[in-house]
């Protein structure tokens, strides 16, 4: 894997949309964050633009993502938000380009899409919040915080309460997840990133359990569930707990993987949330799970 530099104050952050069309004044109000962290915010031409649900044509807003990606200025690229429309670039998005000047990608959601194509490319990503929580969190937010330490190269190490549903043990390799619905349509394409020997981390929105069960299926009669290094289970919302069948989508998931032998953690805070923990993509990675604890440690390069 690749890691890009850490920035330096006076870089270039390109933000753009390269799904949905963002509420404006959150695009100002990340920009004022980055200015306030000492960098240089370069809103892109179709980030506040509206195409439908999409900021943009197809056109207009892979040529956003080209630009920040071949500028040399530029250092990291800041997605304004998900919503759809990302997986749209991802013919036009060479794996070449990517490598040329590694350039930290960041955004969660279905902007998964677009690290699974970093991924595949052998560059890290930061899986981390947008715009949104830049604007309304302010510089002091402490997800926010977590972002730019990464940004400055430094790595993290978290610790949060163990869920009654974890698996209890410990396991290494690299990380590698995000939004389960975009990463599922993935599968079998260039850019699938579910793969074994990884600790795979997932979360999603307003997906009902059956759903992600059937997602579930998928890597269980592919052999992927069987072959993880470890699981990590972030914020399932905006869903119907437990369902008709007396699930929740915790005890779903503690079901499907029950047959093998890695560590799982259950509830951990990432996904839809204010405290959704940046997770570096691609990056050598610890998880230990204890009737107390889980920690997760992100080294970087193994």
């Amino acid at each position: 894997m690749i890691f890009p530099k850490p920035l330096r104050r006076g870089d270039k952050v390109a933000i753009l949309s390269p799904s949905s069309h963002i509420i404006p004044e959150r695009v100002d109000g990340a920009a004022a964050v980055l200015r306030e962290w000492g960098y240089e915010p370069v809103v892109c031409p179709h980030c506040k633009g509206s195409c439908g649900t999409y900021s943009g044509t197809v056109e207009e807003r892979l040529a956003d993502l080209l630009w920040a990606v071949s500028e040399p200025s530029v250092r990291a690229i800041l997605c304004s938000r998900g919503g759809y429309g990302a997986v749209q670039l991802l013919p036009s998005l060479p794996a070449e380009l990517l490598r040329r000047d590694p350039k930290w990608l960041i955004g969660f959601s279905d902007i998964s899409a677009l690290h699974a194509a970093w991924l595949q490319a052998g560059v890290a990503s930061l899986h981390s919040s947008m715009a949104k929580l830049l604007a309304e969190g302010g510089a002091t937010d402490p997800c926010s915080r977590l972002m730019l330490d990464v940004l400055q190269g430094r790595f993290p190490k978290y610790n949060v309460p163990a869920h009654p549903l974890n698996r209890i043990g410990k396991a290494s390799g690299m990380i590698a997840g995000g939004n389960l619905a975009v990463l599922s349509a993935l599968v079998s394409t260039p850019y699938d990133i579910l793969k074994p020997g990884r600790i795979l981390f997932i979360e999603d929105i307003n997906e009902e359990i059956y759903k992600v069960e059937r997602m579930l299926y998928t890597l269980r009669l592919n052999g992927t569930l069987a072959r993880l290094h470890g699981l990590i289970v972030g914020q399932f919302t905006g869903h119907r707990s437990p369902d008709r069948n007396g699930d929740t989508m915790e005890q779903m998931i503690a079901r499907m993987v029950a047959p093998y032998g890695y560590p799982v953690a259950m509830g951990f805070p990432i996904g839809h949330i204010d405290s959704n923990l940046p997770i570096v993509e691609g990056a050598h990675a610890t998880l230990t799970t204890t009737g107390s604890t889980t920690t997760l440690h992100i080294h970087g390069i193994k």
